[in-house]
């Protein structure tokens, strides 16, 4: 026992399961009064909160009522960088690179607009209840520095690489085959395993890449396995056509990064829309994941993911913003996009399909199951705290609730930053906090960022 000791009280729910292998209610664990305790930044028990507070009786309580106690968010998939360009209109993929992405990535090689950028995202994430977060940073070496020492300064886990580039990227967003392998074994050793960070290998996608240079970043990961790697796959039929153009000696788009080493467990591909039936079944048996992206497949025009699909045939999938090409910093936004999505494909996912694949299936997806996205002893104690009747439209259906599914659903579809109730990373409460999350405006910041400040 320690006098550190730390119960929150509350609903508490987790899995026990993979919520797509049996029966959804049957994988989850719901506590009506429940408890978690927070030992030295770890969870150290879950249990109904009346035996944790007899058992634990020097732990100081922080109770939170009706409010739903879950493992925080986990974002397999974003660009910080585009944070100050989220919603920009009216672009398809290629043309929305041109026109708002690499200007705005441009802008990271001043190591104060990185920082500024950084510091700003992450406290984003936490408003809405993510914790950890797998981000591409810019070219720039000094972009990895700045999200990396960000999360440090906030305790988050954090998966961030050096994106690299050395082809069809204007001057100034291009490396090398040589100085992107340099650059980013010098992020690796600098970072990977320091504190919570993690080194992600960070290719941008095959059309940015030559073949020389997947095959330099293919070297660094098989050198470094541990660490996960990171790319596009498969997001817009026109870009699956163009890698056909660019490569016709290759069977497929993922055959691309296959020939170079770049498919193999940690293999991390966003979007993995279009996929061959070979691709399919490579990416399966090589254990590689493929990152959903709701809001960004439907804002960019991309397409339909079909995650029913993918876990029936036993994929690694996990959920994410990509923001900026995202519309929202939101999981609880990218959830519900994921449900309308499955909707179309042909299967309503259950919501707890939706918080496991935003928590644990996220953290699966990136290798950190043991350490983040589940309420499991032993684990980080990243800890989320939902209001599930947080504005009047959702209270007034959870009013109406007779099961947790129905009390959790509405805010899943409707909520958003007014439903995070609190947010603990590594047992620190980050949220709310006396001075308020944002210390500092957004305002100047994103004028900056936008050119608006004279």
């Amino acid at each position: 026992m320690s006098d550190t000791d730390i119960l929150l009280l509350g609903q508490v729910l987790d899995f026990a399961a993979n919520p797509f292998d049996c029966p959804p209610e049957d994988a989850a664990r719901h506590e009506r009064r429940g408890a978690v305790l927070i030992r030295d930044g770890k969870i150290a028990a879950v249990g109904a909160a009346e035996s944790l507070r007899a058992e634990y009786p020097r732990a100081r309580i922080e109770d939170h009522g009706e409010g739903l106690i879950l493992p925080g968010f986990v974002d397999a998939h974003a660009h910080y960088p585009q944070t100050a360009v989220i919603a920009s209109w009216g672009k398809r993929l290629i043309d929305w690179l041109n026109s708002y992405v690499f200007p705005e990535e441009a802008r990271f090689g001043d190591p104060a607009h990185a920082q500024e950028i950084a510091e700003s995202y992450l406290d984003l994430l936490l408003a809405h209840g993510t914790t950890s977060v797998a981000s591409f940073c810019t070219i720039h070496p000094g972009s990895v520095d700045a999200i990396f020492a960000a999360a440090e300064a906030r305790g988050m886990a954090v998966v961030a690489g050096k994106t690299c580039m050395d082809r069809n990227a204007p001057e100034g967003l291009r490396d090398t085959p040589q100085s992107a392998y340099d650059d980013s074994k010098a992020l690796l050793e600098r970072w990977h395993g320091r504190g919570r960070a993690v080194y992600a290998v960070t290719p941008r996608f095959s059309p940015t890449s030559t073949p020389e240079q997947l095959a330099a970043l293919g070297a660094l990961w098989a050198e470094h396995p541990e660490c996960p790697m990171q790319t596009h796959l498969s997001e817009q039929t026109d870009e699956v056509a163009w890698v056909a153009d660019l490569h016709p000696e290759h069977r497929d788009y993922l055959d691309t990064y296959e020939a170079h080493g770049l498919l193999g467990p940690g293999a991390m591909f966003g979007h993995a829309i279009w996929l061959t039936e070979r691709e399919r079944a490579q990416l399966r048996e090589h254990s590689a994941a493929l990152i959903h992206c709701p809001t960004s497949n439907t804002f960019i025009g991309s397409g339909l993911f079909d995650t029913a699909r993918a876990m029936a045939e036993g994929q690694t999938v996990g959920l994410a913003t990509d923001t900026g090409g995202g519309s929202s910093f939101s999981m609880l936004h990218t959830m519900a996009s994921a449900y309308e999505i499955g909707q179309l494909s042909g299967t309503a996912l259950h919501p707890a399909q939706l918080l496991w694949l935003a928590t644990e299936g996220s953290a699966r997806a990136m290798r950190m199951q043991d350490r983040i996205g589940t309420l499991g002893v032993g684990s980080d104690a990243d800890i989320l705290v939902l209001d599930l009747a947080s504005t009047p439209a959702i209270l007034q259906r959870h009013a109406r609730a007779e099961t947790i599914w129905e009390a959790v659903f509405p805010t899943i579809m409707m909520g958003d930053d007014r439903a995070v109730q609190a947010v603990y990373v590594a047992g620190r409460r980050l949220l709310p906090r006396p001075e308020g999350l944002h210390s500092r405006s957004m305002a100047p910041i994103l004028a900056r960022s936008l050119g608006l400040d004279g």
